[in-house]
């Protein structure tokens, strides 16, 4: 006997297979629309941080002269970029001459450490692996996913750069258009949220900052003192680099120890020694002494936010991942921990 459900049972499973798709499809397009918007949400977030900078100097210009907001401010971003721009005038063809050597000489320098390893047995394994094509391969995706950038190494600057001078200019304007998006019972609720957010950033930016500038200048000293060549550019790369956790850090190691085997390994055991002690009084006196009262972030968790966030952005990504995990940190506090408090005490 013929079924005459047939066709109907295939109808109803075509149907479900364009589900399927359709909702596989929709899933893929809201993915990459969230990697895209993450990606512009990190400039935007770059910039904040830049303003963060530009009023937390105002404040301070504020304090020390008594004069206006607005002046102080102007004056505040007019002199960040006059002080950059001297800075540049004074050191700027030393480094670039410096940065040219140390770009040139470093194959050398690769080849140098290769021939120091393999006198031993374990050095001879450590480069064996090194040199596979799996290991370069691999070293090549980390290091394209770490310097790869939304629009540009430039085009991110320059919207950062003027993302934070909007900012600046009217801080405001944005965060009360955020606020009206807000039910009308939870205004309030948001408006603290802001400023807590904002006190956050601005303690744990400050403490940041300290500690780069302290890191650039025993680094310097040490290096001139060991009278490794180069000592400047090494210094200001140590520097800057301090501002990623974790990772910041061993990547300015890498360099300092090549140019530290071309005068021999004792030289270079001297100058990881030299680096190892720098990050362990950054880590461990220096950043607690500034930041005393910032909420304080378990290392591990920094770690996790950067494996986390690596995959789905670029190198802003990495180098934000403490400020985003403080964001977090923030609205976890405000909005389920502070209230949990408050019924507990009801």
């Amino acid at each position: 006997m013929e079924d005459h459900r047939a066709p109907e049972k295939e109808e109803k499973f075509s149907q479900k297979v364009w589900i399927v798709a359709g909702i596989f499809s929709l899933t893929t397009i809201l993915l990459l629309l969230f990697k895209t918007l993450f990606s512009v949400l990190l400039l935007i977030l770059a910039g904040a941080l830049v303003s963060t900078f530009f009023h937390g100097l105002s404040v301070l210009i504020q304090k020390k002269t008594k004069w206006e907001s607005g002046v102080s401010l102007l004056v505040s971003v007019i002199g960040t970029f006059l002080l950059t721009g001297l800075l540049f005038f004074l050191i700027g063809s030393k480094v670039a001459a410096q940065s040219s050597q140390l770009a040139d000489s470093m194959p050398q320098m690769v080849e140098k450490a290769k021939m120091e390893m393999s006198q031993s047995a374990a050095g001879r394994k450590l480069v064996e692996k090194l040199s596979a094509p799996k290991a370069q391969q691999k070293a090549r995706s980390l290091a394209k996913v770490f310097f790869k950038s939304g629009f540009g190494v430039l085009g991110d600057l320059y919207i950062v750069l003027f993302l934070s001078l909007f900012f600046t200019a009217s801080p405001g304007v944005y965060q009360e258009g955020i606020v009206k998006l807000v039910p009308p019972a939870g205004k309030q609720k948001a408006k603290k949220i802001f400023e807590k957010m904002s006190e956050t950033l601005k303690k744990w930016l400050k403490g940041k900052l300290f500690a780069m500038f302290v890191v650039f200048i025993l680094t310097g000293i040490g290096l001139s003192v060991i009278g490794l060549p180069l000592w400047l550019t090494l210094a200001i790369i140590a520097g800057l680099l301090n501002f990623i956790p974790n990772f910041g850090p061993l990547i300015a190691l890498i360099p300092a120890v090549l140019v530290a085997l071309s005068q021999g390994p004792l030289t270079a055991g001297i100058v990881a020694g030299l680096y190892i002690l720098i990050q362990i009084t950054e880590s461990n006196f220096i950043t607690p002494m500034v930041q005393k009262k910032l909420v304080k972030i378990p290392p591990a968790m920094i770690i996790i936010a950067q494996i986390v966030i690596a995959p789905l952005s670029n190198a802003w990504g990495i180098i934000l991942a403490t400020p985003i995990l403080l964001i977090i940190m923030v609205l976890i506090d405000q909005l389920y921990i502070s209230r949990q408090n408050e019924n507990a005490h009801t």
